[in-house]
């Protein structure tokens, strides 16, 4: 190859590395803008009500629920029959949604595949539901308890019913024995994330939250770490 081709291939190459840095940059920045952007800014938490936590492992949050309240029995919804580990004494569930194939093929983060990113970016992917379930689980920095009042924490049952499949179920092993996926609607894209799942659900309960949350960060910020006023 003549020098001057291997010049202008070496400008191009240049000049896509370098749109492809802005234009990750002006996401996260945008996301940043987003999510501080609060839905429900007046709400403040309840002194009394049903106390749910918000999980994160640094990029994919869920929602933990009581397993049974007088508002809402999620063992008829996820029951135990559906997960490995059936004789625990759980207590709660935890339940989010996420893409598929980046949820069933991926147990570890180095699992995923450029590929998948890549077709995600540009085609997005069919929703998936992670469902889990916990006995007496501990608040934490990475699970931060939040009051609801019992009209709000319908609202957020009612939401989450909005998005769990009708029987009979498409049902695909969990990563263990206490957890489980379940097929069901909604369409994951780089704008309608597993994170904007989440604050869309707190949200529609009436709880403050950002507008546009594509990073667990974004969700987390709104919610106290234990021990704070």
């Amino acid at each position: 190859m003549a020098a001057p081709a291997i010049h202008r291939l070496i400008r191009v190459l240049g000049t896509f590395l370098i749109g492809v840095v802005l234009a990750l940059v002006l996401f996260a920045l945008a996301g940043w803008i987003g999510s501080s952007i609060p839905r429900n800014a007046g709400w403040q938490e309840p002194d009394r009500g049903v106390t749910v936590m918000v999980e994160s492992n640094g990029i994919h949050t869920a929602i933990i629920m009581p397993l049974l309240t007088k508002e809402k029995d999620w063992r008829r919804d996820f029951p135990v029959a559906d997960i490995a580990d059936r004789d625990r004494p759980y207590t709660h569930v935890s339940v989010s949604w996420g893409e598929h194939d980046v949820f069933l093929e991926t147990p570890t983060w180095w699992d995923l595949s450029p590929i998948t990113v890549a077709r995600i970016i540009g085609l997005g992917g069919e929703g998936v539901l992670h469902v889990a379930h916990y006995v007496r689980p501990a608040p934490s920095d990475h699970a931060r308890p939040v009051r609801l009042t019992r009209a709000e924490y319908r609202r957020l049952v009612a939401a989450i019913e909005g998005t769990i499949p009708p029987r009979p179920r498409v049902i695909h092993p969990g990563y263990g024995g206490q957890d489980v996926f379940y097929d069901t609607h909604g369409r994951y894209t780089p704008t309608n994330t597993c994170n904007q799942w989440t604050s869309d659900m707190l949200a529609r309960a009436g709880m403050r939250m950002g507008w546009w949350t594509p990073f667990a960060g974004g969700v987390m910020k709104w919610l106290p770490e234990p021990g704070e006023s």
